[in-house]
């Protein structure tokens, strides 16, 4: 296993010193699932719910999440993104959701594909708690990465 980058010689958390590192490409897209019974999910299809269109809002939800990634993650650098793209489709387990963020800097855009998809789950969630509360959100994962020293890595 290689050494963590996150944690100093001292063994301290650190933001990693990304001044020297080039730009370049980087592409990152992961996904998740919010677990829900078929009433629900055609409750969040249907556009009607109390709180409006279950899908564009978790879609919204979703980009702004990506942009504000550094704030949340305590050690993420800020990035500037150019683009984020977060879609919510029908799944037979409910609904599923899939982000794809890409940059053109010194370091990658994993945790903003992580962090799209896990609010647009929890938007979801929330949404969609007065009609069930028992839903889940499961399987929220990297997809695949792009760019960088450690190069392309796709899940198997």
């Amino acid at each position: 296993m290689s050494r963590l980058t996150h944690i100093d010689a001292q063994g301290r958390a650190r933001m990693v010193d990304v001044s020297a590192k080039p730009a370049t490409s980087r592409e990152a897209s992961a996904e998740g699932l919010v677990r829900m019974s078929p009433e629900t999910r055609l409750l969040a299809l249907s556009e009607t719910g109390k709180k409006g269109d279950v899908r564009a809002v978790a879609e919204v939800a979703g980009v702004m999440a990506a942009k504000r990634t550094a704030e949340l993650i305590p050690l993420c650098h800020p990035l500037t993104l150019t683009k984020v793209e977060v879609t919510v489709e029908p799944h037979e387990a409910g609904l599923a959701v899939a982000a794809r963020v890409k940059t053109n800097g010194p370091t990658g855009v994993e945790m903003e594909a992580l962090t799209a998809v896990s609010v647009a789950c929890l938007t979801i969630y929330d949404m969609l708690k007065a009609a069930e509360r028992g839903m889940s959100i499961d399987a929220v994962r990297l997809l695949e990465k792009s760019g960088g020293a450690s190069g392309d890595w796709t899940r198997k």
